[in-house]
């Protein structure tokens, strides 16, 4: 995970940041590797807002274990 905060100013600051290239350093290369996801709260649990990048899997993949029977 690269940023997570539940105020969605601060969320809303970071990605105004982040659009104008102010932070490319920080991230991965590959912009089409970055997840963007809006986790909606409801009254127990408010909502929190989380940018994060897709990591290769090593082993091959999720059902790699499945193709060696």
């Amino acid at each position: 995970m690269l940023f997570e905060t539940r105020d969605e100013a601060e969320w809303q600051a970071f990605m105004r940041r982040l659009r104008a290239g102010k932070m490319r350093d920080d991230l991965p290369g590959d912009e089409s590797m970055l997840r963007i996801d809006v986790l909606c709260g409801r009254l127990v649990q408010p909502t929190a807002y989380r940018l994060s990048a897709f990591v290769a899997d090593p082993a091959g993949g999720r059902d790699a274990g499945d193709r060696a029977h």
